[in-house]
């Protein structure tokens, strides 16, 4: 990874934000995905990221908690280095035990949910807490419990993924990312999977979570839940931001007209 002129890593503050992305790229053979993106999101924010599909968004996402590694730039989260650790002015890529740890802070909800469907809801949400937190079994199920009750399925402790639907099985992705009490939450297209009827469920546990003061990144086609949801909406095309904004910058009297173009094909 190629270092950076980035802001110096310090612990963040009331004025600095809780995510600091600076400098992003990355490339997939010939094409390029990512052209040194800046993205700063505050605690307590919620960040909308939307775009036509090849913009970068989900690439972003991934390279946020580094399961994509960036081939230059730097991400840190509350002043600290996501995957790399600095000497010397330069970046060395920790190991995967220390990267595991940090991302353990950044909870990310998949577009397929990606729950494991040999263990109950109650052991996909208490699996991480106990392994990677070591949180007692008997504390792990309680909070697993209270989660469930949060996200409406407090009867479902005991069933087994492929029993529910694909609104429950987000709900429970979204509980299980909850359960390591993390500092951010990510979040892929987390209704592109569901049929329609199902969308509002998920939608409406992710707004609760926006009211509670949850920092979230969010990529997703629904415009009306980004319109009144976000707290900033930021575009992205052809792995450039575009538009960082409040949503009413952005979806009233839009002037860009790529913008415009693509508000157009969703009404």
């Amino acid at each position: 990874m190629q270092q950076t002129d980035s802001h110096s890593v310090a612990s963040s503050s009331p004025r600095e934000p809780l995510l600091r992305v600076r400098g992003a790229q990355k490339a997939f053979g010939a094409t390029t995905v990512l052209r040194g993106i800046d993205l700063d999101v505050f605690k307590g924010e919620v960040v909308c990221l939307l775009g036509a599909s090849g913009s970068g968004k989900s690439t972003l996402l991934r390279g946020i908690n580094h399961l994509v590694r960036l081939d230059a730039g730097q991400v840190l989260l509350d002043g600290e280095l996501i995957g790399y650790r600095k000497r010397n002015n330069k970046l060395y890529e920790v190991r995967e035990e220390a990267i595991c740890r940090r991302r353990s802070e950044i909870a990310m909800v998949f577009q397929n949910f990606n729950l494991f469907p040999h263990l109950t809801v109650l052991d996909n949400i208490t699996i991480g807490p106990r392994r990677v937190l070591k949180i007692s079994t008997d504390q792990a199920r309680a909070h697993a419990r209270e989660l469930l009750t949060a996200v409406g399925l407090g009867g479902k402790a005991d069933s087994y993924p492929g029993q529910l639907s694909g609104g429950q099985q987000q709900r429970v992705a979204i509980a299980r990312g909850l359960a390591m009490k993390p500092k951010l939450m990510l979040f892929d297209e987390p209704t592109s999977a569901l049929d329609p009827q199902l969308v509002g469920e998920v939608l409406t546990v992710i707004a609760k979570l926006a009211a509670d003061g949850m920092t979230m990144v969010i990529v997703t086609h629904e415009m009306r839940f980004a319109r009144q949801a976000a707290d900033r909406i930021v575009f992205m095309a052809d792995g450039e931001v575009l538009h960082d904004s409040p949503p009413e910058g952005f979806f009233d009297n839009q002037a860009n007209p790529r913008i415009r173009s693509f508000l157009g094909q969703l009404e």
